[in-house]
């Protein structure tokens, strides 16, 4: 994987910190989730193992409410190293099949590699038992052994395009397309409020959040990251929001979310860097979509383009006379 591509924000660290106001009479589980980017259930077994603590003292119960001031520390197991079993029942949405390389279309709440949240029914998983020759890609060191032909990802609350190389050509291919900025990503999210500017740019670098290290944030001192957005449609019910299209010039962990946060306008019901529940979607599933991969074959040259249209949880946030 490019070394500027978006990585787990929380992969076998501590979570560490004093409980903000903004937290407090919030289920310990629930808090677990939202910073950490484990399920609900996920959060509960972590709890269940006797790995979080409040002012020192094991947490017994995931429904406990936290206090503001209070000193909670979780501790989650690193992310494995080891090979990935293929697994036939895990489905996976080709878009495109390549000898080189495949493009599929990641279901929302899908993880795609094991992590500090999830080792089984990734979508590695799935696309190993389709495609069991990317396993050659980790054998011979070009990836992680975790991750065979993983080029970039998407968070697990995301959905859309994804290429996966399939050969050391594609692999190396794609991913120098990336580091050089050549492959074009482009997403619908749907954002809080109404942006008011037509289009822009947001050309802010991007850093561990030092207040909540399982947060990404704003940073000076962070690395180069820059959006740049276009006003589609803007909503007034059942409350303000903007669709956006959004285009990645570079590839930070959590970048569309955090700089959308940053600009006032957080995606919708992204609870991590946002506040506000929007009941119509599930909960751990956020307004955004990969609708668009483009980039060069790796042998040809030839311009791919791929689409994915919205699914259809999002489509239902989406009045029909809107055009996108």
């Amino acid at each position: 994987m490019s070394d500027n591509e978006e990585r787990d924000a929380f992969d076998g660290e501590t979570l560490d910190l004093v409980v903000p106001g903004t937290l407090a009479g919030v289920r310990v589980d629930r808090v677990l989730s939202m910073l950490t980017g484990l399920s609900r259930s996920e959060a509960v077994g972590v709890v269940a193992s006797g790995s979080v603590q409040i002012n020192d003292k094991v947490v017994a119960k995931p429904s406990i409410s936290l206090e503001t001031g209070q000193h909670l520390v979780a501790r989650l197991a690193p992310r494995p190293t080891g090979v990935v079993a293929a697994d036939s029942s895990v489905e996976v949405s080709v878009v495109l099949d390549d000898d080189d390389f495949v493009v599929v279309n990641k279901a929302p709440g899908q993880v795609v590699h094991p992590g500090a949240g999830q080792l089984e029914g990734t979508l590695v998983a799935g696309l190993l038992a389709l495609y069991p020759q990317i396993q050659h890609l980790a054998d011979e060191g070009l990836c992680d052994i975790s991750r065979p032909g993983i080029v970039h990802r998407l968070d697990k609350g995301t959905s859309g395009l994804l290429v996966v190389a399939k050969t050391p050509e594609g692999f190396v291919s794609l991913s120098e397309q990336l580091a050089q900025r050549e492959m074009g990503r482009t997403y619908l999210g749907m954002v809080q409020g109404h942006v008011s500017e037509e289009r822009g740019v947001v050309d802010a670098p991007i850093g561990r959040s030092t207040r909540t290290p399982t947060l990404m944030a704003v940073r000076s001192d962070g690395r180069t990251a820059r959006t740049s957005y276009e006003v589609v449609s803007r909503l007034s019910k059942p409350h303000p929001m903007t669709l956006l299209r959004l285009r990645l010039e570079t590839g930070r962990t959590h970048q569309i979310r955090v700089h959308l946060a940053t600009i006032g306008h957080p995606v919708v019901n992204d609870l991590r860097y946002g506040q506000r529940r929007d009941k119509r979607l599930d909960e751990e599933r956020f307004f955004l979509h990969s609708t668009t991969l483009t980039f060069r074959h790796p042998r040809s040259g030839e311009t791919i383009i791929s689409e994915a249209p919205l699914p259809a949880d999002l489509r239902a946030l989406v009045p029909a006379d809107v055009v996108y």
